[in-house]
């Protein structure tokens, strides 16, 4: 079991930024891929960022591209989102996952079997 806990979340201007972090306990996380998602309110729930375990490789969604930066602090079991120039299109709740969702499967949510409880991003226009 691992468990997850995100912080960072807040209030910001467009153009500002913010990183997110994603603490893990119970287990190591570099063992497992790491996915940042986000579901605005009415909208399903889409991915933002991944990581892998062993091998680091990192995938974004188009829409953070040249402005998420996802990466792991093994030593502190934790993952982060960075978030730079942000927009208004960017506010929704931003929740971390971990899994091991095979190559081809890393942006899918249901591939992730752990989650944490969320942290409310809004971007003021």
């Amino acid at each position: 079991q691992v468990q997850l806990v995100e912080s960072g979340g807040g209030l910001v201007q467009a153009g500002g930024s913010l990183r997110l972090s994603c603490a893990a306990s119970g287990r190591t996380l570099s063992t497992y891929t790491t996915g940042w998602f986000r579901q605005a309110p009415g909208k399903e729930r889409e991915f933002v960022a991944a990581v892998t375990g062993s091998i680091v490789s990192t995938y974004y969604a188009d829409s953070g591209k040249g402005r998420f930066t996802i990466s792991r602090d093994n030593a502190k079991n934790t993952v982060y989102l960075q978030m730079d120039s942000l927009k208004p299109e960017d506010t929704a709740v931003y929740y971390c996952a971990a899994g091991q969702p095979p190559m081809g499967w890393r942006t899918t949510s249901k591939k992730y079997d752990y989650w944490g409880q969320g942290t409310q991003v809004t971007v003021s226009s």
